[in-house]
């Protein structure tokens, strides 16, 4: 009998950091809330905007969030103001999170500077999220996922820092009755080493027929830091 573990969580402290840092302290549920709040309003605001890693910086007036993104034109706007609304935008989801907390002790937090700062992805085909994203997009235009898999595979093994690649789509596969999982593999995949460097990332394609689901792993070498 297997279990499957996070190939990130499973590195956590070893040879991954958490996307989330600062210290929390005894307001620890009001920020984990808040976090958790802005994760979920990006992924669906960002949505075309290829997003591979939202990370949070907590500081005692501040809250710093780093978006990285294959796409920053599209975030950044003419002149920043793409960022200016998208800033105001968490300002206010924020005040009101908690209005709805009044009465409690997370009501008691008071509001810190919120400052975003936009990162871009120069080759996205060393991001399985990039990677896991373009793919999932291509299914649901119904392009045989077969076809898909394998060329996805191709550009990502074309980088040198890709050691090896596995990429993974269940549901119903171009619309049979039963759901079943198909998986690709090409170069190594360390999955059991601690000190391999492993990216790793799942998405969903939401076709006519039902949500399939695509998991995409990155082998990138070992690290021996």
């Amino acid at each position: 009998m297997t279990h499957k573990v996070h190939p990130k969580a499973f590195r956590i402290r070893g040879m991954e950091d958490f996307n989330i840092h600062g210290f929390y302290g005894k307001k620890m549920p009001q920020y984990l809330e808040e976090d958790f709040l802005i994760k979920d309003f990006l992924r669906e605001k960002l949505a075309e905007a290829s997003v591979a890693n939202i990370e949070i910086e907590h500081s005692a007036n501040k809250l710093n969030i780093i978006i990285e993104t294959a796409r920053a034109g599209i975030i950044i706007g003419r002149g920043g103001e793409g960022v200016e609304i998208l800033k105001k935008a968490i300002e206010e989801k924020l005040q009101n999170l908690r209005k709805r907390s009044a009465g409690s002790a997370s009501a008691k937090v008071s509001a810190r500077q919120v400052k975003i700062d936009i990162r871009e992805v120069k080759n996205p085909w060393i991001s399985a999220m990039l990677i896991a994203q373009m793919a999932s997009q291509q299914i649901e235009k119904r392009i045989p996922f077969r076809q898909v898999l394998k060329r996805s595979m191709e550009r990502g093994m074309q980088n040198k820092e890709v050691k090896g690649i596995k990429m993974e789509v269940s549901g119903r596969l171009n619309g049979t009755e039963i759901a079943r999982s198909e998986w690709l593999k090409q170069g190594r995949m360390r999955l059991q080493t601690i000190r391999a460097k492993i990216d790793y990332a799942i998405t969903e394609a939401h076709c006519t027929y039902g949500t399939i689901g695509v998991k995409v792993w990155l082998y990138k070498g070992d690290k021996f830091e």
